[in-house]
């Protein structure tokens, strides 16, 4: 990995032929960037720091993070890299809200990925994800009818998934479970990506309960508990 430093983050981005200049005109609104253990998918436990995008065309009924709706400041795209640098993290998650509504979320996952850093994506599902860095772990959220936003799934997502990337369900019943398990079949995911995740619904699933259905059915998939809910609840910033 290399050291990332002020100059090479917030320079211009390029990668595979394609530049993005990350000149001051380029600009996203931020909810927070703060630094935290990253509470689930594959590098769960691992200090990582988390770029919040302000925005979400999505209202999940189990949505944590209703405070980034709205509001936020605007930052451009070097000034977001040099607060990331003050933390010398490893990995870095770029999250929301769903980052992709804003279209600079582009040029920012290729500016940090140009800085060494190994950088995530969580996104709904409900935003094409064609132009996301082929560098970048991309952790796609497919929506249980339960979620009350499952007509938002973007399918076409999913042949361009890459075999580092992720998939996640969020469960909260079982007609979410049976619902998840057909999608996991349908689209062979558990041979198309790194992980699919299976994650319950705080406060409406117990996890030894998701835990008992999936050793029932043996699935190919690794189920997760948020970490971060765990320890801090549903903390801002952590």
């Amino acid at each position: 990995m290399t050291t990332p430093t002020v100059d090479n983050i917030a320079g211009s981005s390029t990668h595979e032929g394609r530049t993005s200049p990350a000149g001051p005109d380029q600009t996203l609104r931020i909810t927070e960037i703060f630094y935290s253990l990253q509470g689930e998918a594959r590098t769960v436990g691992l200090p990582t720091v988390f770029v919040r995008l302000t925005g979400c065309p999505l209202r999940c009924v189990y949505c944590d993070t209703e405070y980034a709706f709205s509001g936020g400041e605007l930052y451009s795209l070097p000034d977001i890299a040099r607060r990331v640098s003050t933390y010398a993290p490893r990995y870095v998650t770029v999250t929301g809200g769903e980052p992709l509504a804003q279209p600079n979320c582009l040029p920012l996952l290729s500016m940090l990925c140009d800085a060494g850093y190994e950088v995530s994506l969580e996104t709904s599902g409900a935003m094409s994800t064609q132009g996301v860095d082929p560098r970048v772990v991309t952790v796609l959220d497919l929506k249980t009818p339960a979620s009350g936003e499952m007509q938002r799934n973007d399918y076409s997502n999913i042949p361009v998934l890459r075999a580092h990337d992720q998939v996640k369900f969020v469960i909260c019943d079982r007609a979410d479970y049976e619902w998840a398990r057909f999608k996991l079949d349908e689209y062979r995911l558990h041979e198309r990506v790194a992980d699919v995740l299976f994650s319950p619904s705080f406060g409406q699933l117990e996890g030894r309960q998701l835990a008992d259905w999936i050793l029932a059915d043996n699935l190919p998939v690794r189920m997760q508990l948020q970490l971060h809910k765990l320890l801090w609840n549903d903390e801002p910033g952590r």
